[in-house]
Order: C-alpha cells, then sequence, then structure tokens
C-alpha cells in the first residue's frame, strides 16, 4: 500500500538477483495454487505499508467481486509483461540502456503508482549495488554508467543523507534518456 520493496533470488553461490521492484499498489506474494512456493523473497526497500489476506478470503473476495478480479488479473499481467521486459533489458541491451531502462521504469512507475506529484523528480531508495542487481552488473559498472549519463546531461542522482541510502533521481531529458535506452513508456503507464 505504501513504500519500496523488492523481489529477490538468492542464487546457489550466494548471489542476489533483484527480480523487480515493488512500488504501492503492488500485487506481492500471489501464487493460484495453494500447494506452489514462491521462488523468491521480499526484502523492504523503505517503510512499507502492506495488505494481506488468506487464500479462502481472496477466493471469496474474488466470487463477490469479479470486476476486482479481473483488476487484479490484469495487474498480474502487467507484472508479467515488465517481467519479461526485464529480461529483454538484461539479455540485450547494453550496460548504460540497462541502467536507463531501469531508472525510467521506476521514474514512471513512481508518478503513477504513488502520490508523487508531476515533475522530473522522484525519491529513489537504491544504491548502486541493488540496481547493479537488477540488472547484472557491478557496482563499479553501474558507477561509470550512471556518471555517464550524468555527464551526457541526461539525469542525475542526488545523495540522501545518510549516504547508501538512494537519494531523488532526477530525469533531466527523459525523451532523449528514452531513445538511448530503447524505453517504451507504455510498458509501464497502464496502472488500471
Amino acid at each position: 500500500m505504501d513504500g519500496w520493496a523488492y523481489l529477490y533470488e538468492i542464487l546457489e553461490d550466494g548471489r542476489r538477483q533483484i527480480l523487480d521492484f515493488s512500488l504501492p499498489g503492488a500485487l506481492i506474494g500471489f501464487q493460484p495454487h495453494a500447494a506452489s512456493e514462491l521462488t523468491y523473497s521480499a526484502q523492504a526497500l523503505t517503510s512499507i505499508s502492506v495488505c494481506s489476506f488468506s487464500r479462502k478470503r481472496f477466493n471469496d473476495f474474488a466470487r463477490t467481486y469479479p470486476e476486482m478480479a479481473l483488476r487484479l488479473a490484469s495487474i498480474a499481467a502487467r507484472d508479467q509483461y515488465l517481467a519479461f521486459h526485464h529480461l529483454s533489458n538484461i539479455g540485450r541491451r547494453t550496460a548504460r540502456e540497462r541502467v536507463a531502462n531501469l531508472l525510467l521504469e521506476l521514474f514512471y512507475r513512481a508518478r503513477v503508482q504513488s502520490d508523487v506529484a508531476p515533475g522530473d523528480s522522484i525519491d529513489m531508495p537504491l544504491t548502486q549495488e541493488q540496481i547493479g542487481d537488477a540488472v547484472g552488473l557491478t557496482n563499479i559498472h553501474v558507477n561509470r554508467m550512471l556518471r555517464d549519463l550524468r555527464l551526457a546531461g541526461l539525469l542525475e542522482i542526488i545523495p540522501a543523507v545518510p549516504p547508501n541510502r538512494g537519494g531523488t533521481l532526477r530525469i533531466l531529458d527523459p525523451d532523449r534518456l528514452a531513445e538511448e535506452a530503447g524505453f517504451v513508456e507504455d510498458v509501464v503507464l497502464d496502472e488500471n
């Protein structure tokens, strides 16, 4: 309901892959079958508020309010679409495109899914390590890509106090950044 979290998987060798970021309004942990186990974990990035309900209550709710069940199915379908987008981002884009793509996605999602006023900046509680774990890059490589994007006049990240707690993401030229990243805004704007 409020705050940021990320979904992740720990690989056999201890490395972490961040699969997605959950912003306000996200649906986390829905499994269609009771016997299914989640293949990922969730970690809060900020203070969060969640609403949880049992599978039985959810099924009763869906039968009583089919229009809401369809809306939740639409959210799940959008999340699957984003997962495919993330796979393409990691698998086929350059390091610079990966970082730019992720930051633009989060920028637009934060503006749509929360009470963020229109503008060119959002609070972004991510560290460079978390960005790297989401796009398959080392901290050093993420640092270089952020520097390149800053020097190109496309974005800036204003560090938070205390350090290593993210900061403010400011998009200086969203159209040019989207063009360089191969980013399509419609991917994240269908929020129902």
